[in-house]
């Protein structure tokens, strides 16, 4: 194993030992670094066929130049590029290296989009698709209502367990991104659709599925702890069912929870609260989304507008 190798199975330690990081955030920043260290095997720069670990700006930057060739997405090459800032963080702290030389390459500019947002009127479709009377069929009803109660993500839902729940606040406590805890309020609708979930949730029960199986919120038919995986295709069927056309992902619940508090009066501060943003900058997208609606209202119903009659 070659020192840059060695460097980042330690720089993976770090992050899921002393960062905390989620399994998906950590293998994301790997999967970058090892396309880093790929580059540098297969092509001609110095010291990557030694295992030695860049030192000099321009190998990065010769890295930035073969994922523009290769016509990445801005986002995705920010997000390579950040990866190895991390990482350069991680080693300037042990001691490894002397400068972060991947903090003096500049970052593509990413382009600004518009999250994918269901009306009320689509919310309200899927809300109402029917679900079957056992404990999958009320566990799934249970899923979507938390999603669009609470907006919380993908890996908070699975990560649930009971002692999460506050029935009688109307509270659940999630853990965020870095293991970071908040609390959450949730609609009475969807309280009501865990508690009735929670009755027939033994029938999914099974042995041998030790600790976590039995203190998970959310089981799969098997009794083990839902992975982010099926609750997606728990997502995707609903969808499907509700006959609203749209391809929705489950964080399109978390953007649309947001943009409907939003349109509804609810303040930017107490939305990032909710969502657990650490930057407001982050939570301001929503009013894109709310101004881009009002738009379309516009040109639909003003005379003037060229989408009325005049």
């Amino acid at each position: 194993m070659g020192p840059l190798e060695q460097a980042i199975d330690h720089f993976g330690r770090h992050l899921r030992i002393e960062k905390n990081f989620s399994s998906h955030t950590r293998e994301g920043y790997l999967t970058d670094l090892r396309q880093f260290q790929f580059f540098l095997e297969t092509a001609d720069v110095c010291g990557g066929k030694d295992g030695e670990i860049p030192r000099d700006p321009l190998v990065i930057r010769s890295f930035l130049a073969s994922l523009y060739r290769r016509k990445l997405r801005k986002v995705t090459v920010s997000r390579k590029i950040a990866a190895l800032r991390s990482f350069y963080r991680y080693l300037l702290l042990e001691g490894v290296v002397a400068v972060n030389p991947a903090a003096l390459v500049q970052l593509p500019r990413c382009e600004k989009y518009i999250p994918v947002v269901l009306s009320a009127d689509e919310m309200m479709a899927i809300l109402r698709v029917q679900f079957t009377d056992d404990a999958v069929g009320r566990r799934d009803r249970a899923i979507i209502e938390l999603f669009y109660s609470a907006g919380i993500r993908l890996s908070e839902l699975t990560g649930l367990s009971f002692e999460d729940i506050r029935f009688q606040e109307g509270l659940v406590k999630v853990r965020g991104k870095g293991r970071k805890e908040r609390i959450v309020p949730v609609g009475k609708l969807a309280i009501e659709a865990i508690e009735s979930y929670l009755q027939k949730r033994p029938e999914l029960c099974k042995p041998g599925t030790g600790e976590d199986g039995e203190k998970a919120l959310f089981l799969s038919t098997r009794g083990w702890r839902m992975n982010p995986r099926g609750v997606a295709r728990v997502v995707e069927r609903l969808v499907r069912e509700s006959g609203i056309g749209r391809k929705i992902s489950p964080h399109a619940l978390r953007h649309t929870f947001a943009t409907h508090l939003l349109d509804a009066g609810a303040d930017l501060r107490s939305i990032q609260e909710m969502l657990g943003h650490e930057s407001l900058s982050t939570t301001q997208k929503y009013i894109s989304v709310s101004v881009s609606r009002l738009m379309e209202i516009y040109d639909r119903a003003h005379p003037r507008a060229g989408g009325g009659k005049n």
